[in-house]
């Protein structure tokens, strides 16, 4: 097994614990579900604002699936070229949350909207950890 997939695979477990996680669990604080945003909790006040979040939480879930299948073949059949790809691909992309994601996060947390505090700096470096290990993948 090569460096490459064993980045691609820890990528994997990693997002299928999100998965799991925000279809059974979604209000938990582990494996980076939507527990640890208070408007969680607000939500339920109003069933259809709550029923839009739960939703847009599935969506998410669903289009994590689709990546994690699509890594699981590319792990699989795919040969070095494509898997090197994929992980610059998953770097660019990754990339991205620190565009829009990282600002909204970083603001909740600053007015105590979030739990545990400092949660997003946590979430910021081991986002970034990641994308170093992508591109470690690439090179190595």
């Amino acid at each position: 097994m090569t460096i490459t997939e064993i980045i691609i695979l820890a990528f994997i477990f990693l997002e299928l614990s999100n998965v799991v996680m925000l279809y059974f669990a979604p209000g938990s604080k582990k494996a980076n579900a939507i527990g640890v945003f208070a408007s969680w909790e607000k939500s339920k006040q109003n069933p259809e604002i709550h029923e839009f979040v739960k939703y847009l939480v599935y969506w998410v879930a669903g289009s994590k699936l689709i990546f994690i299948c699509l890594l699981i073949g590319i792990i699989i059949f795919g040969e070095r070229e494509i898997q090197q790809f994929s992980l610059i691909a998953l770097a660019v992309a990754t990339l991205t949350f620190y565009w829009r994601l990282f600002p909204l996060i970083r603001k909740m947390d600053m007015r105590g909207e979030i739990s545990p505090k400092n949660y997003s700096m946590i979430l910021g470096i081991m986002i970034f950890v990641f994308i170093i290990a992508f591109l470690i993948g690439v090179i190595v």
